[in-house]
């Protein structure tokens, strides 16, 4: 008849109505699946001059307003919403300034900068924040006011850069140590928004490992405040491969006097490890890797090592990140009578390998 056929399910049917020719046709359009060969563009907001100065000025004095009143032992608290549960009360000048968020994007974008200074602020120093919100906000709002008078802008820099080091030095001048445990538990006081009970439990903390220990603060689960001393050395990593477990039911890797061995690079093939492998198994005693991470071929040579009874062996990634990490190492290195294997000082795993670089422990868990 010269009607189209169109296959619906697997039954063959003639369109005949004008409906069925219509969806015969529909079929016969090849359809785009949506977003394929295509790309998306966010809109881009672009302003400068004074106005978006004056915007992001106006955005970074509303979150320096807000911070400033923690300011000092005498700060005052805020109450800060949240999505979920009862409102935060805090004293914490980083905590506020990532509370605040507004629509506005530019004075958006001028709480954000103040918000770097207090988050980097508080990462270097872990206190300290409010103080760099206000001088942060006094830098930006002063500088703004010398390029409008038409200063040029890296004179201001060079003059910023200037006045810090004159601060600095004569900060270091007037600053007074603290040794006794009053004085360390007055300031640790402060820093814990005036809480007389946890600044004496810092203080005694201090006593207890010296000032060159050191001190974590975890949240607890107790209704207690808790002070737990550490004999050694206690880091927040595990073991790479849950195969490395000697306790199945703790689900805990425990060695009884084992030998150390400190990488600062990645292991990643067995020639590299293999010397080690060899010595440890002559001597018959446990070995922990603690490495920037070990993976691949070696990895899956420990586990089956580990497996078949072979060998007692362990490995966990090192804590931390760059020159922090390295530091961490050499640290343990001390701890455990060890030496960090690192091309600072020339050692390699390779057949020169010395077990002199080997440390030991009593346990490890």
């Amino acid at each position: 008849s010269g009607l189209p056929v169109c296959l619906v399910g697997s039954i063959p049917w003639r369109a005949s109505t004008p409906w069925a020719r219509m969806l015969s046709t529909l079929r016969a359009v090849p359809l785009r699946a949506p977003g394929v060969g295509m790309r998306a563009f966010a809109t881009k907001d672009i302003r400068h001059g004074a106005a978006a100065r004056a915007a992001m000025l106006t955005g970074a004095n509303r979150l320096a307003d807000a911070v400033a009143v923690t300011l000092g032992p005498k700060g005052r608290n805020v109450v800060i919403e949240q999505s979920f549960g009862a409102p935060k009360v805090t004293k914490d000048g980083v905590t506020v300034a990532k509370a605040i968020e507004f629509s506005n994007k530019m004075m958006n974008v001028g709480a954000s900068l103040i918000k770097q200074v207090a988050s980097k602020t508080n990462d270097l120093a872990g206190d300290g924040t409010t103080t760099s919100t206000v001088l942060a906000r006094a830098i930006f709002r002063e500088g703004t006011k010398a390029v409008v008078a038409g200063m040029n802008p890296m004179d201001v820099k060079r003059g910023i850069d200037a006045a810090v080091r004159s601060v600095l030095d004569d900060l270091e001048k007037r600053a007074k140590p603290i040794s006794t445990p009053e004085e360390i538990a007055q300031v640790a006081t402060i820093s814990a928004n005036g809480d007389a009970v946890i600044g004496n439990m810092v203080a005694d903390a201090f006593r207890k490992v010296g000032k060159d220990g050191t001190i974590t603060v975890s949240e607890g689960k107790t209704m207690e405040h808790e002070l737990e001393v550490v004999e050694g050395m206690k880091f927040d990593r595990g073991y790479i491969s849950p195969y490395f477990v000697t306790d199945s039911k703790a689900q805990k890797c425990q060695f009884t006097d084992p030998l150390v061995l400190l990488f600062d690079k990645k292991i990643s093939t067995v020639q590299s490890i293999l010397p080690v492998l060899e010595h440890v198994a002559k001597a018959q005693r446990p070995l922990l890797i603690i490495a920037e991470d070990v993976e691949n071929e070696a990895l899956a040579t420990l586990v089956v090592n580990k497996l078949r009874g072979g060998l007692q062996v362990s490995a966990v990634k090192a804590p931390g990140f760059g020159d922090h990490r390295k530091a961490m190492m050499q640290d343990m290195a001390v701890l455990c009578g060890a030496e960090l294997v690192s091309e600072d000082t020339g050692r390699k795993l390779d057949e020169s390998f010395d077990p002199a670089v080997l440390g030991t422990a009593k346990t490890i868990t």
